[in-house]
This record gives structure tokens, sequence and C-alpha cells, in this order.
């Protein structure tokens, strides 16, 4: 399974769930996998987006 057919059955799962994921979560996501940002850039991007200080 590719990195994008794992990250669009992520979002499929959440998505079943009743949440849903935008495509600037999804490109964090992207960059996330393509190593073009690190885990804690990638926590605080969504923490940021989320409104959480911090």
């Amino acid at each position: 399974m590719s990195k994008e057919e794992s990250l669009q059955t992520a979002v499929m799962m959440i998505e079943t769930e009743g949440f849903r994921v935008d495509e600037q979560s999804k490109d964090l996501c992207r960059q996330l996998q393509a190593g073009a940002i690190t885990m804690e850039q990638y926590i605080d991007c969504v923490k940021k987006k989320a409104g959480v200080k911090s």
C-alpha cells in the first residue's frame, strides 16, 4: 500500500466516526510522510490549528 493509499484509508476511517479531515491536515500528513517536516513540527502545526497553546 502506498503512502497516499494509507493516508486515504486513515481519512476514511476518521470520517466514518463523524469527523472531517480538511486538505490542510492531509497536506501536513503528506509533508510528514515525505520528511519535509519533523514530528515535532507536525504536532506544533496541529496544535496551532486547533488553538492549543504550546
